[in-house]
């Protein structure tokens, strides 16, 4: 027997369907008790973007604008350097 959401995707399963309509689940592929949204790690509230880049990338996180600022500008010091130079 199906269930009444997809575990898999979380679409509505229609009664006695032998697989789910939008993604294809079935009970051999992902209709398990524990199929569920374990996988995601994400959970039913408001998704927190910071909470999810501290999990992903831990301590790094974004990189700093402030640092990725003077990079920036040292990088045009030095093609205009290379151009003044090469110019005459």
């Amino acid at each position: 027997m199906s269930p009444d959401e997809c575990p898999n995707c979380g679409a509505d399963v229609p009664p006695n369907a032998k697989a789910c309509p939008e993604c294809g689940a079935c009970d051999k592929t992902g209709w398990a008790d524990e199929a569920g949204y374990e996988s995601t790690h994400l959970e039913e509230d408001e998704f927190d973007y910071d909470d999810f880049v501290a999990r992903e990338f831990g301590d790094g996180g974004r990189p700093h604008g402030k640092s990725l600022n003077i990079i920036w500008v040292i990088v045009a010091l030095f093609l205009i350097l290379f151009f003044l130079t090469h110019a005459w």
